[in-house]
């Protein structure tokens, strides 16, 4: 490294941050703009008008360093209008939504030009653009104004191993649900961390094209190749073997950011436009005895019916345990309030011992909450690290993307347990209350809990440091590999 490298090695970097567009991808992108804004680094955050808006606020003190920037989203024949992220389109409309964001290059480039010019607001040339799995189309842009680019993926290393790169695709092809069932060929793994069936139909989909013109699976290996860096919401105490591998799959350095736990005091009253039950849900925690509820939460987007929503809360019925349950509405439920959803008398027969929030809620302060006692969660790794900060057991019904192999693994290591489905991946009432009972009743929950609470000092370690020490040798690694010259 020459002495102007290993200066400009030492000074702070200016980062342009672009996320897919579902809050899921937003709020872990977000968290990372916020920890490199307090490193002293500059965050140009990437957007479209209404997701910028929905946005949590970033904190005063790093407000001069994280800048929020809102591109116009293109109009789609069949997208409804405003619809801008994930939460606004049922399932079968995420196709076109990823049609609309291709569309985002022309004002993307358009955006770079003038920051080149030094216009819209930069005070130097970004350093990295720091980007998601979608943005095949990006890399010609970036090549043109000499901008390297690291892919941040707020899935764990375990599936993108799963998944595989193209030349092993290539070499051990795989079409069928039944192919993405068995662990791959590549991936030394026990035999338990595979799919069920409907998980695995799920993976088979997105490796065949879709409305956007391009499979999903296609887009992040064209994505990829491009990137100098990996970059993992996670860490070696979750995923200790899976870093090394991916390296030697998709030979370029993966690199662990940590799991970018949120601070349960900046999980305020903001909502994405849909709502906040965050008062009542915790003034009804205050009135609980410690550690006697199970706080259940699928997610904002897991493809949830109708029915399951009745056989959950039936399940939680039949058990007798203390619940509070952030319930989101499934895509085509119908109605408004919360009886269309749960089935007739539940409230009224569950009054005193569970409670029932629609909307959205300050989940971290929630697993933060002392009467928590379990999470019954679907397995979005979001979801699951947070909870890694609290050390609470897991009832685990998993849905889709890494959820069945982030359950797998969650119950490899002895902290939770998941409710038994059908081979099309439905479950019953009781197989929700046994599930409940064991983890929140029974003795061996007892033993869930106590591992729970071990992995949380594992990962967790001395109030959090050591998860911000990988933010701190991504930034090294940041500069480190910022200097390669472009063809």
């Amino acid at each position: 490294m020459t002495g102007d490298q290993q200066q400009q090695a030492s000074a702070p970097l200016h980062a342009v941050v672009f996320p897919w567009l579902a809050f899921g991808h937003l709020i872990p992108f977000l968290e990372l703009s916020k920890r490199l804004a307090r490193r002293g680094h500059a965050v140009t955050f990437v957007s479209t008008p209404r997701n910028v808006a929905r946005l949590p606020p970033v904190p005063t003190g790093l407000s001069g360093r994280v800048r929020l920037v809102a591109l116009p989203l293109p109009a789609v024949d069949g997208l409804p209008d405003g619809a801008e992220s994930t939460a606004d389109v049922p399932p079968e409309k995420v196709e076109l939504l990823k049609a609309a964001f291709d569309g985002l290059a022309a004002p993307f480039a358009d955006f770079l030009d003038r920051s080149r010019e030094g216009e819209a607001g930069f005070e130097r040339r970004p350093d990295w653009i720091v980007l998601d799995f979608a943005h095949h189309w990006l890399f010609p842009i970036a090549d043109q104004h000499q901008i390297p680019c690291a892919m941040f993926l707020i899935v764990t290393g375990t599936m993108l191993a799963y998944s595989g790169p193209r030349w092993e695709n290539v070499a051990h092809p795989r079409v069928t649900a039944d192919d993405f069932m068995p662990t791959p060929r590549w991936f030394p793994s026990p035999s338990s961390l595979a799919y069920r069936r409907h998980e695995a139909a799920w993976m088979a989909a997105a490796f065949q094209p879709n409305a956007s013109g391009i499979s999903d699976m296609e887009r992040f290996w064209l994505t990829e190749q491009h990137c100098r860096l990996l970059v993992f919401r996670s860490c070696l105490e979750v995923e200790p073997l899976v870093f090394s591998l991916l390296a030697h799959l998709y030979r370029k350095p993966a690199v662990p950011a940590g799991l970018l736990l949120p601070d349960p005091a900046d999980d305020g009253d903001h909502d994405n436009g849909i709502g906040v039950a965050r008062s009542g849900a915790l003034q009804w925690l205050d009135e609980q005895p410690p550690g006697s509820v199970l706080y259940v939460a699928l997610g904002s987007e897991a493809p949830v019916t109708e029915e399951s929503v009745h056989e959950l809360a039936l399940g939680l019925e039949l058990s007798g345990v203390r619940f509070l349950w952030a319930l989101r509405r499934p895509s085509g439920a119908t109605g408004t309030g919360t009886s269309p959803l749960l089935p007739d008398g539940f409230e009224a027969r569950t009054r005193g011992r569970g409670a029932v929030c629609t909307g959205w809620v300050p989940q971290v302060r929630l697993l933060a909450h002392v009467a928590v006692g379990a999470f019954l969660t679907h397995c979005g790794w979001g979801s699951v690290a947070e909870n890694l900060r609290f050390g609470h057991p897991l009832v685990m019904l998993p849905f889709v993307v890494d959820q069945g192999l982030i359950a797998r693994m969650m119950a490899e290591r002895g902290v939770g347990v998941e409710v038994a489905r059908r081979d099309d991946g439905s479950f019953g009432r009781d197989d929700v209350a046994a599930s409940v009972t064991l983890v929140m009743l029974e003795e061996e929950g007892k033993v869930l809990a106590l591992n729970a609470k071990r992995l949380k000092e594992v990962v967790v370690g001395d109030e959090g440091g050591r998860q911000e020490r990988y933010v701190d040798e991504l930034v090294d690694c940041l500069q480190r590999h910022s200097f390669t010259g472009f063809d």
